[in-house]
């Protein structure tokens, strides 16, 4: 239950309530905290370690995202408060998911468990789906989506949501929670390379600075002997 309402509730449903309020590059910084809200929850729960490694990889992963979300127009100002809070409740619920999941990552497989999380999910998002839908409808809304639009809606649910939680389950079993989560600074990374490979954007000095933070701070992070995972919890999922 807990996984279904952080994890496909809250995390996905205020990401993308929160893009209306703030820019892409204000919502990357924000969402960049995720990884190191993983590492401070995980710590209060007695699940890992706070080691300087890990902080100063943190820092360093995030002052690129930083670099990276400048060159797109990063501003103090750049947003409402209502779409930074928005956006930093789905950051948390992700962050919240990662580490509960970790818990029970062990007990259960990755397709049981998300088909599970995204049943839950489903029913708490239903009441405002049906809202939309039909807002839309008298709105006359619906013919105004052409194909591209219905295939971006089928790959982000396929691909970057059904297959990316499989993935990201799966490796949980395998690894620290913070050191998962810090694979996510290489989202605004790969984001700006795609750009430059298939919209023809330009290689800046930004995506050279930003990106080396990103990698530096995550060897950082990954290097070293592997921790001991902790003992299984008994967890209300």
């Amino acid at each position: 239950m807990q996984l279904g309402f952080f994890g496909v509730a809250i995390n996905q449903v205020c990401f993308t309530v929160g893009l209306n309020y703030i820019t892409v590059g204000h919502s990357a910084l924000i969402i960049g905290t995720g990884p190191i809200s993983i590492l401070l929850i995980a710590r209060a729960l007695g699940l890992e370690a706070l080691t300087l490694q890990k902080m100063l990889g943190m820092v360093l992963a995030f002052a690129g995202v930083a670099v990276l979300a400048a060159e797109h127009g990063l501003s103090l100002r750049s947003g409402t408060l209502r779409g930074d809070l928005i956006t930093l409740a789905g950051s948390l619920g992700f962050a919240l998911y990662t580490v509960l999941g970790k818990r029970v990552a062990g007990r259960y497989d990755s397709v049981t468990m998300n088909a599970y999380n995204y049943l839950v999910g489903g029913i708490l998002i239903v009441p405002f789906a049906v809202y939309q839908a039909v807002r839309l409808s008298r709105s006359g809304g619906w013919s105004a989506v052409v194909w591209p639009g219905w295939a971006a809606l089928i790959y982000m649910a396929a691909i970057a949501s059904v297959l990316g939680y499989l993935l990201y389950f799966w490796t949980l079993r395998y690894l620290t929670a913070s050191r998962l989560g810090a694979f996510g600074y290489l989202h605004p990374v790969i984001t700006t390379l795609l750009g430059i490979g298939l919209l023809g954007e330009r290689l800046t000095l930004s995506l050279v600075v930003g990106g080396g933070l990103v990698l530096a701070g995550i060897y950082l992070i990954e290097w070293g002997p592997r921790e001991e995972q902790p003992e299984e919890n008994t967890l209300d999922v």
